[in-house]
């Protein structure tokens, strides 16, 4: 943390990613780090570039920078573990690259890394960063909501392992900071009537194997339901936690990839990840698949991990 606040002191332009098809939690680290720099340190030029989401709008907007913006910069990449899912790629055009994530480190990008996967979100590090340095560093209330949605979004509302008592002191500490606790609940429970009857679906067309439930989300169900990508992402909370299965998952049709949100309250499941092109955390990874004929490799290899964490 020191060398990264030495690093952010020593840069005038300093430009934020985060990974592709963004979450809360994403958006939270990215728009309260921008804002620890640029309350702190008025002059210099700080930008949050990638992809935008709907959902977590309202913490913050995606600036449009040209290439040259890079030149002589500092990049930050937060809450992204491998190089493939970094949301614009010119994150390399910077003079030197920090990467500050939370999930099992997969690729050791970065000429400068914090990564530490006993925080539950990537933005209870920045706030944890912001809180460690407080005597040198400044948020606004607009700062602290991005974190606070942050890790409101990536603990399932503290409620997933990883939630410490750091977590809610952190938490504690942004609500002093000016969090309406209230204004970010509507804002994350709002939903649409297309929501709801998606919902239905999911209820009414999961699979089961031995010990694992599933759910295809094909385009044509994507477009029937007049979602969007992202929304259709957010219900694999909805087939967990049925007794006897201890591991699900999303399976998304994307126009060109096929992603998989898996999710366990028993075995460990990354590095079945990390087999499928994808990582993240020992309870909640993602992967893909090249095709739909992959899918029953991707069941009996699901359905080996589980046999296995029942033998033990």
């Amino acid at each position: 943390m020191q060398k990264i606040l030495e690093k952010i002191k020593a840069y005038d332009t300093i430009i934020i990613h985060g990974h592709k098809r963004p979450d809360g939690d994403c958006y939270g680290s990215q728009f309260g780090l921008k804002d620890v720099i640029q309350t702190s340190f008025p002059h210099k030029k700080v930008y949050v570039v990638g992809e935008r989401s709907g959902f977590v709008d309202f913490v913050g907007q995606m600036d449009v920078i040209e290439d040259t913006t890079y030149q002589g910069a500092l990049s930050i990449v937060v809450d992204t573990a491998v190089q493939d899912r970094i949301s614009d790629p010119r994150y390399v055009l910077g003079k030197e690259v920090i990467k500050i994530d939370h999930h099992i480190p997969v690729d050791d990008y970065g000429d400068y890394r914090w990564v530490d996967t006993s925080f539950p979100s990537c933005a209870q590090m920045i706030a944890h960063f912001y809180d460690t340095f407080k005597d040198e560093l400044n948020i606004s209330q607009a700062g602290a909501i991005a974190m606070y949605t942050g890790i409101v979004t990536d603990t399932g509302r503290f409620r997933f392992r990883g939630v410490s008592e750091l977590t809610h002191q952190m938490a504690g500490m942004l609500i002093r900071k000016g969090v309406d606790v209230e204004y970010i609940d509507s804002k994350l429970s709002i939903e649409t009537l297309d929501m709801i009857s998606l919902k239905g679906y999911v209820y009414s067309n999961f699979v089961t194997a031995k010990g694992f439930v599933y759910l295809k989300m094909t385009r044509d169900i994507i477009q029937k339901y007049n979602v969007t990508d992202e929304q259709a992402a957010s219900v694999v909370g909805l087939i967990g936690g049925i007794e006897g299965f201890p591991v699900w998952a999303l399976f998304i049709e994307y126009p060109n990839e096929i992603r998989i949100r898996l999710r366990s309250n028993g075995p460990t499941i990354d590095k079945l990840a990390n087999k499928y092109e994808g990582g993240g955390h020992a309870k909640a990874s993602g992967a893909r698949l090249n095709s739909w004929d992959d899918l029953p490799k991707f069941i009996a290899d699901v359905e080996e991990v589980i046999e296995k964490y029942l033998e033990v």
